[in-house]
């Protein structure tokens, strides 16, 4: 019997969950608090926490931690990170940024001196470090939206993970040894620094005594015991020996900040039970990509007269008008997505519905069209993270080195390499997002979170740079057609090619109107029908699918009685889980 079959045998009367894509897994559900991302052990951690009585920001904090121990080639604190948090009680949803800046003293001409002469800094190259913005935002998304216990209780699992040793998981342990060269060479005059003698294989067991030390720094100091002393100064000794030029005093400054996410009414008001509210961090993070997205595939919608989730899903002409609204939407936005602190993103005026209709009245139904960045003003490696708790309360979370290990560069004694971030400026003068010393870069690392007017519906996102806007609308369409959480994840999907991190950025249309990587499960016919649109496609299979990103979505539903119950999935191209409290 089809799953939609059996859903209709066993709820009659109600829209069946079970829609055109069968899940390979199944929906985990909590009536307490749930926790989803791509490693168990990190969400054992998380569950850990909420029985000792945090919230879901407590246990966020925790499996961010955690997962530097279990999967440091995808994040760690030398990195960055982005949370929403959904308030049970006020029904309101803010976020932490942090990210981190350039160090003051960097320059164009400092890099042009050195011999940097292309579009962005390059990958292992220590000017990319900006300062990491994990720990500050760690410290601030307990201080902001925790339930009052303490640093030391949040971080315990991951310190005790971190000493005792745990267990390399199947594809963890294949980006070890893709990324064991990156380390080596990166540690070559630093030999005692080295945090692996040999990539470790399924089942090895690795421990990591100097990442616990820096984590029982940030549990007995906060945000001094990172960004001052012992570990500031490594830092910067690692940094300045392979000529860059941050400092003591660009550590000490760095503060995570609460901002209001930005977001997108997607059928809110119509008739109909489809319409949600998207909320994404604002700028420099490219959540704004997903919104201009949705709000081009809504004035298509408009424009002819049709309803975009009764189309087949994954047909040809569904995805066409997904990748056409995404490629119009990174034209817009990774050009004008910078620090707003430094230059002026014009985030409203990108989502007024007069200029999505005119990005949206470019789309051909039947043909693609060459890519530009319109004017919507006048004259002008990552993990993701879920977690709910029984009050109600969800937190969407994301952190990353950027490429896999950043720069592979480990600051003595510290235990984790330092990011790359800073590849994310591009070095054109006069650009938005060009270099600047104490300027943010931009960011791909985005957390997603959707509403049903005030009430919370979603925490998800999904892994992988210039992937993630682009699974964000992919799966958030399948939940609206009624799949689960689950089968949202499992359900294939496409990766336009600037999906992947070749550092820098760039409003040439070249960067949009290349390959598309489509993924087993799309039909070879489908790929046919977009080749004569005009689209150039790939297959991406066996570990060509990493290119689809990783994700987790953790959704709010309701039992007859009305109690909440949290439904998670887990994405199967990663290693992880979603769990539920008891």
């Amino acid at each position: 019997m089809s799953s939609s079959l059996e859903w209709e045998r066993l709820h009659p009367g109600h829209e069946p969950h079970f829609t055109r894509f069968p899940s390979r897994r199944s929906t985990v559900f909590s009536a307490k608090g749930a926790v989803a991302t791509s490693q168990p052990l990190a969400c054992q951690a998380g569950i850990e926490v909420l029985n000792k009585g945090g919230n879901a920001a407590d246990a966020a904090v925790a499996m961010a931690a955690a997962l530097n121990v279990t999967e440091p080639s995808m994040t760690g604190v030398g990195g960055d990170m982005f949370c929403l948090f959904y308030d049970a009680t006020t029904k309101t949803v803010r976020g932490i940024n942090g990210s981190g800046r350039a160090p003051k003293a960097l320059t164009l001409e400092h890099l042009r001196q050195r011999g940097v002469n292309g579009t962005s800094i390059p990958l292992t190259d220590l000017n990319s470090v900006t300062v990491p913005g994990a720990a500050a935002g760690w410290c601030k998304t307990l201080e902001t939206f925790g339930s009052g216990i303490s640093m030391k209780e949040v971080l315990a699992p991951a310190i005790r993970m971190a000493r005792e040793g745990v267990p390399a998981h199947e594809i963890n342990s294949r980006k070890w040894q893709a990324s064991e060269k990156l380390i080596k060479e990166a540690s070559v005059n630093w030999p005692a620094r080295l945090i692996l003698k040999n990539p470790p294989l399924p089942s090895h067991i690795m421990t990591h005594p100097d990442l616990a030390d820096t984590f029982e720094a940030i549990a007995t100091y906060g945000k001094d015991g990172y960004y001052t002393g012992r570990i500031a100064e490594a830092i910067v000794e690692v940094v300045q020996g392979g000529g860059g030029v941050m400092s003591l005093e660009d550590l000490a400054e760095c503060e995570a900040e609460v901002v209001q996410p930005i977001k997108y009414d997607f059928r809110v008001g119509k008739a109909g039970d489809s319409g949600v509210t998207l909320w994404e961090c604002p700028p420099n993070g490219q959540g704004l990509t997903a919104l201009m997205a949705l709000g081009i595939i809504e004035a298509v919608e408009k424009k002819h007269n049709f309803d975009i989730l009764k189309l087949e899903h994954n047909s040809a002409l569904y995805l066409h008008i997904l990748i056409e609204a995404l490629r119009l939407a990174f034209a817009d936005t990774r050009y004008y997505v910078a620090d707003p602190r430094v230059v002026h993103v014009p985030v409203e005026e990108m989502l007024t519905p007069k200029y999505l209709a005119q990005r949206a009245d470019l789309i051909q139904l039947d043909k693609t069209i060459e890519i530009s960045r319109g004017s919507p003003v006048a004259g002008s490696d990552t993990v993701y993270l879920a977690t709910a708790d029984k009050e109600g309360n969800s937190c969407s979370f994301i952190a990353s080195n950027y490429a896999g290990f950043g720069t592979g560069a480990i600051p003595a004694g510290c235990g984790f390499t330092l990011q790359n971030r800073g590849a994310g400026f591009t070095l054109e003068e006069g650009h938005p997002n060009c270099l600047e010393g104490g300027k943010r870069p931009y960011h791909t690392i985005i957390p997603g979170m959707a509403t049903k007017g005030d009430e919370i519906l979603l925490s998800f996102g999904v892994m992988g740079a210039f992937m993630q806007p682009q699974g964000h609308i992919q799966i958030l369409l399948n939940k609206l057609r009624g799949f689960t959480p689950q089968a949202c994840l499992d359900a294939p999907r496409f990766c336009i090619s600037s999906g992947t991190p070749t550092g820098g950025q760039s409003d040439r249309a070249g960067d949009f109107n290349s390959e598309i990587w489509f993924e087993e499960g799309i039909p070879d016919s489908v790929l046919d029908e977009l080749r004569a649109m005009g689209h150039q496609t790939e297959r991406a299979s066996h570990w060509l699918r990493d290119i689809l990103g990783k994700g987790q979505m953790i959704q709010a539903v309701r039992d007859p009685s009305g109690r909440t119950v949290w439904a998670c999935g887990s994405d199967l191209r990663g290693d992880g889980c979603g769990l539920a409290q008891i």
